[in-house]
């Protein structure tokens, strides 16, 4: 069996494996936000900043959900990182942006974040922000999930179906669960443009 069939193997497993009920939930707790007139803060680190970057810009234009990933602001990410160090860069840049109980975060991640094992710590901390200030967390994470999983409001947990292969499937299923989301009858207000246009001449 070649790599690439084993890799699309893998990948029907994991749809078929992924819980729907897990997704409709992460929908409602978007939704939620919506309605109350919060805001989503996407938090990603390495692969998973960059498809933070890309979900604002669908939660922002397809959903109509005020939406914003810190990673984007590179200059204010290397000052904090610089200054006080990597852990706190999150938590530093949602209390500057004044998180509250409006809002909500959706973490990205492979692990989740663990503080014993010094992985994510940044992620971590940023959560337990948001639960000592009343924000809802919403995360789509691999392995077990980690802290993320442990104290999310709504999460979908990427199924391991091959240990040599949790990250490139858990960053690749963000794309595939946030695009379900934005996609959801509940959170969709503006059409895509290539539907918008299909069938004309």
């Amino acid at each position: 069996m070649s790599y690439s069939v084993q890799h699309l193997k893998e990948t029907a497993e994991i749809v078929a494996r992924l819980n729907p009920e897990d997704c409709e939930q992460c929908v409602r707790e978007l939704r939620g936000v919506r309605d109350r007139g919060g805001r989503l803060f996407i938090l990603g680190v390495g692969g998973s900043a960059a498809n933070a970057s890309h979900a604002v810009n669908d939660f922002r234009k397809i959903a109509g959900l005020e939406c914003y990933a810190p990673t984007d602001n590179v200059a204010e990410l290397t000052a904090r990182t610089n200054d006080d160090g990597w852990a706190s860069v999150f938590a530093e840049w949602l209390r500057g942006s004044r998180l509250n109980q409006k809002d909500a975060l959706l973490i990205f991640s492979v692990g989740g974040g663990n503080l014993e094992q010094n992985v994510s710590p940044n992620l971590v901390l940023a959560v337990q922000l948001a639960k000592q200030l009343g924000a809802r967390v919403v995360a789509i994470v691999g392995k077990d999930g980690g802290y993320a999983a442990k104290v999310a409001d709504a999460c979908v947990i990427v199924p391991t179906v091959n240990a040599n292969n949790v990250t490139p499937h858990s960053e690749a299923f963000q794309a595939v669960l946030w695009h379900l989301f934005v996609s959801h009858p509940e959170l969709k207000v503006n059409q895509t443009k290539w539907e918008s246009v299909a069938g004309k001449p």
